[in-house]
């Protein structure tokens, strides 16, 4: 059930989003300046102390959802669309979490959990919004991706993969729904300054076996950097990638994707004009 900011206050005249991954970081800082520019904005979080917080000290509409849960995700784009009287504008992809680990030691279940959350979940959701979309002959679905769904790199081999599969997915949906008038954007951003690190620590810590790892000491020096917030160069507040998603969603022509903070560039450029042994050397370092 949606909480909602405000009662008694007739909102179906503004443009509408909903935005996944609330919580804190990129999808609090969207979530406030969406409200801020007079959207209506219908912000996820998953427990109930988030939640609160979101309708009361931030006065936006809250609706919980569980990606990993088809049942959930269900109920949430039943519930948004059924509020805004079954129009929406928008939808800002954006909850996810990073699996790290070597790729021989994260097992068939961390990888499925890693892939329900990124891009299962992602799915199942942008599906059951685009039936409304296409009834306005309008729409833009924006999927934040990531620097590392285009350039792999050691121990975040599961998050890329989940990142490279939903830029795949993009890529074809906006081919896919050329002349419908529903437009289709990534974000790719780099080091942002969120609370992303706590969510990959607690992952490392639930799935990988450490201890028995042949890659062990590695993990131990990887933690120990996230454990101090990791490297801060390049990192941009997470409003720089709300600025960007203000832009795919009001432009009368978005595009297609969106980089953000020098990293993605340069792994652009890298992508582009480097070769691979190369690109493997420079990913080794990092």
């Amino acid at each position: 059930m949606i909480t909602p900011a405000i009662s008694n206050h007739d909102r179906m005249s503004q443009p509408s989003i909903l935005i996944t991954g609330c919580s804190s970081g990129i999808g609090l800082a969207s979530a406030r300046m969406l409200r801020d520019r007079d959207w209506r904005v219908f912000a996820t979080a998953r427990t109930h102390d988030d939640l609160d917080r979101l309708r009361d000290a931030e006065r936006l509409e809250a609706v919980p959802i569980e990606l990993t849960d088809p049942t959930s995700v269900e109920a949430c784009a039943s519930s948004v669309l059924e509020a805004a009287g079954g129009r929406l504008d928008a939808l800002f992809n954006n909850a996810a979490y990073g699996q790290p680990g070597a790729i021989e030691d994260v097992s068939r279940a961390a990888l499925t959990a890693q892939f329900e959350a990124n891009v299962f979940g992602t799915h199942q959701l942008t599906r059951a919004v685009i039936p409304a979309m296409r009834r306005a002959g309008r729409g833009r679905i924006v999927n934040c991706s990531s620097v590392l769904g285009l350039i792999a790199a050691p121990y975040r081999g599961t998050y890329c993969a989940s990142k490279f599969a939903l830029e795949a997915l993009s890529d074809a949906l906006r081919l896919e729904l050329t002349g419908t008038g529903i437009r289709i954007s990534l974000i790719e951003p780099g080091p942002i300054n969120t609370r992303f690190i706590d969510g990959a620590l607690a992952a490392a810590r639930r799935w990988i076996d450490i201890e028995n790892s042949p890659h062990r000491e590695r993990y131990h020096r990887l933690i120990e950097g996230l454990e101090k917030g990791g490297k801060q160069t390049f990192k941009l507040p997470p409003e720089a990638v709300a600025r960007k998603l203000v832009h795919a969603v009001e432009s009368p022509r978005p595009k297609s994707r969106y980089y953000v903070t020098a990293p993605t560039y340069m792994a652009v450029v890298a992508r582009r004009t480097l070769p691979i042994r190369v690109i493997d050397w420079l990913a080794a370092r990092n």
